[in-house]
């Protein structure tokens, strides 16, 4: 009756349509806090599908929290982790120093 009952339901246009989703809600958004200083908080995100100029497809843009202060920086197409650590540390640490916090949105990119 068990396997009866299984294929019927797999069959059935009725079962798919009202079925009810089974994954836990992710809950509300939650303010981040308001950074205290400048470039202890900041913001990554990626811009890509650019047309190439100097070889480059790619804009990392880091943005400070608090004051909206921000850098664009060109990346290639075929950028790795390891690339996008090296021009992060050559163009942001080196000239202001290393974030408390780093926000990005779950992109595959990162």
């Amino acid at each position: 009756m068990k396997h009866d009952v299984t294929q019927f339901v797999q069959q059935c246009i009725f079962c798919h349509q009202a079925k009810h989703e089974t994954k836990n809600h992710v809950g509300l958004l939650q303010p981040l806090p308001i950074p205290q200083q400048i470039w202890q908080y900041i913001a990554i995100d990626f811009i890509t599908g650019l047309p190439k100029s100097f070889g480059y497809t790619v804009i990392m843009v880091v943005i400070d929290r608090l004051n909206k202060y921000n850098n664009f920086l060109p990346l290639k197409t075929d950028y790795s982790s390891k690339s996008v650590a090296e021009t992060f540390m050559k163009n942001v640490v080196k000239h202001h120093e290393i974030p408390k916090s780093i926000v990005s949105d779950r992109d595959k990119c990162l």
